[in-house]
């Protein structure tokens, strides 16, 4: 099970925004297959915070000047380095958070599909865009952008690439520059695209990595910043929008979600049970958007449990820097932990254990088997909670009616999946699901993936969106600029305003019967 050298590491902290003069402490990055030390990463600071807004700052203004097509394509170039290193980052990926291989390429894919998409669409969505004026041939309005500035991104640790420079890409092509801090369990999966982006081209000091807790650094971040961008829990969410309105800025976040599946009795069987398993227990459960309540019409509900139980018991569950394994481990004692806990509350207040409900300590420090629950209910600390783990429960239910009411009796509204008996039943089932994404015989990686639409939660499942023109439009400031020609709002020569202004009430009245008024 190869691992990159620790010299690979070593030179990537290097490319941390941190005061290398100053004699500070370093947090040990840890193998999450083993627990072994990877490398050693300095803890930032305020003032490094500050140092790292102030060069941002000095660079910005530069950057937002170079027509967006100059932007796009050090964008295009980093997305060439992406495809040609995939092997090297998918390694850094696994290596700091010990998800599967495949689930690590969805990282890659996710990079190369938002730096592609962006690319190819900031010079059009960034051009200035006719607008009607006030009055037709007097005024001539349109629509511009400007950079918000210095765009604060605050990146988890489970997508530790994709949430990181995934969500800088737009931020960057919109003409801004970018101050990120990881999760400080993954700083290297940041770092390493860092190294990359420059070799693009990408001005130093545009995008910059401060490693750090989040009370030091993010809180540094959220009080200089001029845009923010979180991704993380419901609950860290809703502080930071607190602290965004008291300064008055922007906002934008992906939170926690508890997303359901519904399979109805004309589904196929055997594929909707085959890509549940990806669809609950991709990158160990540890993803906002994969599923963790599974809702079966009653009249199927014993042949799908039979085959999706005998799927995720056919997973091989392992720490491998290939493809052999199917699931990998968690990322942390805390992630264990929780998931330990759910699972024993769920059991003793009678829930029934389908597969798996066991840590795996001969595999690695952070394994517990992918778990499938019977029985649970609300009662049960898995009921209603996210569990973020590989944990789903399976509720047998009378019909598709019960099974829309109960995937909508929940706070959170980011994901869901539907499995019917044809597409149009399924795309019917779907608009009436209260969740930002649905995928229709799927599970959760086609919406990802087309990043030319909006993705994002309702409820307490975010603010805001990723993806599409919004997601790349939310970090910028609109600007109308209306020319007025041949003559004002003032009355002409002569003429006075009892006769204009009732001239100017007639022409505001006709202007009702012009296309597009």
């Amino acid at each position: 099970m190869p691992v990159p050298e620790a010299a690979v590491f070593e030179r990537l902290r290097e490319f941390a925004a941190v005061d290398a003069a100053a004699a500070q402490p370093t947090r040990t990055i840890t193998e999450v297959f083993t627990g072994r030390a990877l490398g050693e990463v300095p803890v930032g600071t305020a003032e490094d915070v500050a140092a790292a807004f102030e060069k941002a700052r000095a660079v910005q203004q530069r950057w937002a000047a170079r027509p967006p097509k100059e932007r796009a394509a050090v964008l295009e170039r980093y997305r060439e380095l992406v495809v040609q290193n995939r092997e090297y980052l998918m390694d850094v990926i696994q290596a700091e958070t010990g998800k599967a291989r495949w689930a690590a390429q969805e990282e890659i894919m996710g990079l190369m599909f938002a730096a592609r998409y962006f690319a190819r669409t900031a010079p059009r969505l960034l051009a200035p865009q006719p607008a009607p004026g006030a009055f037709p041939v007097l005024n001539r309005a349109a629509v511009r952008t400007q950079p918000k500035g210095v765009v604060g991104v605050i990146a988890p640790w489970n997508y530790p690439m994709l949430l990181s420079i995934g969500d800088s890409i737009p931020a960057l092509l919109a003409g801004n520059a970018v101050i990120v801090k990881p999760d400080s369990q993954t700083p290297y999966s940041s770092l390493a695209n860092v190294e990359l982006l420059w070799r693009a081209g990408l001005p130093r000091d545009l995008l910059q990595v401060v490693p750090g807790p989040g009370t030091v650094v993010g809180t540094a971040i959220v009080e200089s910043c001029d845009y923010l961008m979180f991704t993380g829990s419901s609950a860290t969410g809703s502080t930071l929008a607190q602290q965004c309105g008291k300064r008055l800025i922007g906002f934008s976040a992906e939170l926690g979600g508890k997303n359901p599946m519904i399979v109805t009795r004309g589904a196929n069987l055997d594929k909707a049970a085959k890509a549940a398993v990806r669809a609950c227990f991709s990158n160990a459960g540890q993803l906002c958007i994969s599923i963790e309540r599974l809702y079966v019409e009653q009249a199927v509900a014993e042949p799908f449990t039979r085959k999706f139980v005998a799927a995720v018991q056919a997973a091989k569950l392992g720490a491998a820097y290939d493809y052999s394994a199917d699931i990998g481990s968690l990322i942390s004692e805390a992630q264990l932990e929780t998931v330990t806990k759910h699972v024993a509350d769920a059991t003793s207040k009678g829930a029934k254990v389908l597969a798996g409900g066991n840590a795996r300590p001969d595999l690695g420090p952070l394994f517990f088997e992918p778990t499938v629950l019977a029985e649970v209910t609300d009662a049960m600390e898995c009921g209603r909670n996210e569990t973020f783990g590989p944990l789903v429960s399976i509720y047998p239910v009378a019909d598709v009616e019960e099974a829309i009411a109960l995937a909508n009796d929940t706070e959170y509204g980011l994901n869901a999946s539907v499995w019917a008996g044809s597409k149009a039943e399924g795309e019917r089932i779907a608009a009436r699901l209260h969740a930002g994404t649905v995928c229709v015989d799927e599970g959760y990686a086609p919406a990802w993936g087309s990043t030319g639409a909006p993705m994002g939660g309702m409820g307490i499942s975010g603010v805001g969106r990723r993806h599409g023109p919004d997601g790349l439009l939310k970090f910028t400031e609109p600007q109308t600029v209306v020319v007025t020609r041949f003559l004002n709002l003032d009355a002409p020569w002569g003429v006075p305003q009892d006769k204009w202004q009732p001239f100017l009430m007639g022409v505001a009245r006709a202007i009702r019967f012009l296309p597009g008024r």
